[in-house]
C-alpha cells in the first residue's frame, strides 16, 4: 500500500486570530499563514509559521513579467514565495516551476477551493511545495488532511473463488458518492480486513436498469471498507460527508465523499475465496448489477461467478483492527 509522499508538501491554513490558530492546530493543521504574534507561545513548537518575517515573499501574478520577479526573488535567497494569483492557470505555474529548478525556494500558491489541491500538487509532475487556504469552516481541515495524506495506490492480487452460497435476506448498503465513477473503479470491501474484494461501481447498468455512475452497491452492512488513509469503516458507519477510498482495477486510488447511503433488505450471496494461503469472503446483494472484477480487469456479475474463477482482492495480512486502525494481535476471523 503506497502512502502519498506528504512530507514534501504542505497545506498552510490562513488564520487571522489566536482562536483560529488554536482551532486549526487542534484539527490537525501543521502550518499556518499569519502574523507571528497571533500564535500562542505554546503552539509555536507545534506548527510552522509562514509570513514575511519568516522569509516568505508574496507576489501577485498578473503578467509574464511577474514570473521574472519571482525568479529574481528566489535567486536572492527567498526561503519561500507565495504566489497570489488573480486567475492562476496551469501554464504560467509550469513556467515558474521549470525556471526555479535547482533553487532552494519553496513555491506556494494561494487557492480558493480545496478541490484545487490535487491539481497544484501535480503540476509538471513535481507540483508546488505548498498551498495556502483560507478555510470557511474549520471542519474542512480534516478533509484537507485526507487530500494530503491519502493512500495513492493499493496492491491488488487474484483470489480463487472456492465457495458460493445463498445466505438469505439481509441489509445491504448502496454507497452513493458525490463523484462520477469510471469503469474499473469501485470499493474494496470484505468480511475480514485481511482480504478485501474489489466491488465494481454501477457505472455499467444492465438491460433493465440505467447506469448509476456515482454508486457502489457495496454489500452487507457488516463489511469493512477503506477510508482515505487505509483506516477501515463498517458499511453501516458510512453517512453523508464521510470519505472513502475509490480503487481502480490497476490499484490506483482517489478519495470520494459519500453523498448518501441507502440501506435496504435484499437477498444476499456469499462469495468465499483463497489467495496466498489466506481465506476471505464477501456478502453482496444477489443481483446481476452487482459485480466483482476479474483478474484481467473486466467486471463480472455475482450471478455469473463460478467456483474456480479468479477475482481481484487486496490482501492486508492477518492484522486485526481496533477502531478502524490496523493492529498486530492474535485474532481469528471466520
Amino acid at each position: 500500500m503506497k502512502q502519498n509522499q506528504s512530507e514534501s508538501k504542505e497545506i498552510i491554513i490562513d488564520v487571522e486570530t489566536p482562536d483560529e490558530a488554536i482551532e486549526a492546530v487542534a484539527r490537525g493543521a501543521s502550518a499556518l499563514f499569519c502574523q507571528s504574534n497571533i500564535v500562542p507561545p505554546e503552539l509555536k513548537d507545534k506548527v510552522k509559521i509562514y509570513n514575511k518575517e519568516s522569509g516568505t515573499s508574496i507576489i501577485s501574478l498578473k503578467t509574464p513579467s511577474d514570473i521574472e520577479l519571482i525568479y529574481r526573488e528566489a535567486k536572492a535567497g527567498a526561503s519561500s514565495i507565495l504566489i497570489e494569483p488573480r486567475d492562476l492557470r496551469i501554464i504560467p505555474l509550469e513556467n515558474i516551476l521549470a525556471k526555479l529548478q535547482g533553487l532552494n525556494t519553496k513555491v506556494l500558491v494561494r487557492i480558493d477551493k480545496i478541490d484545487d489541491i490535487e491539481t497544484f500538487f501535480g503540476v509538471l509532475e513535481r507540483g508546488v511545495d505548498g498551498v495556502v487556504y483560507k478555510t470557511r469552516n474549520m471542519e474542512e481541515i480534516s478533509i484537507i488532511q485526507d487530500y494530503l495524506n491519502y493512500v495513492r495506490r493499493v496492491e491488488l492480487a487474484t483470489a480463487k473463488v472456492k465457495e458460493i452460497l445463498n445466505v438469505g435476506m439481509g441489509e445491504r448498503a448502496c454507497i452513493d458518492t458525490t463523484n462520477m465513477l469510471r469503469i474499473g473503479e469501485g470499493l474494496l470491501v470484505g468480511s475480514m480486513s485481511r482480504m478485501l474484494f474489489l466491488v465494481h461501481s454501477e457505472v455499467i447498468g444492465s438491460s433493465f436498469t440505467e447506469p448509476r455512475p456515482f454508486r457502489i452497491n457495496a454489500g452487507a452492512i457488516h463489511l469493512y471498507t477503506l477510508g482515505p488513509r487505509a483506516n477501515t469503516y463498517y458499511l453501516s458507519e458510512l453517512k453523508a460527508g464521510k470519505r472513502v477510498l475509490i480503487v481502480s482495477k490497476d490499484g490506483y486510488t482517489r478519495v470520494a465523499t459519500v453523498g448518501r447511503v441507502k440501506i435496504e433488505r435484499r437477498p444476499l450471496i456469499l462469495i468465499a475465496a483463497e489467495a496466498d494461503n489466506l481465506d476471505g469472503s464477501v456478502i453482496l446483494q444477489n443481483a446481476e448489477t452487482i459485480r466483482l472484477v476479474r483478474r484481467d480487469g473486466e467486471p463480472v456479475g455475482v450471478t455469473e461467478i463460478n467456483i474456480g474463477d479468479e477475482v481481484l482482492v487486496h490482501l492486508t495480512g492477518k492484522a486485526g483492527r481496533h477502531m478502524g486502525i490496523s493492529v498486530e494481535e492474535g485474532i481469528n476471523e471466520v
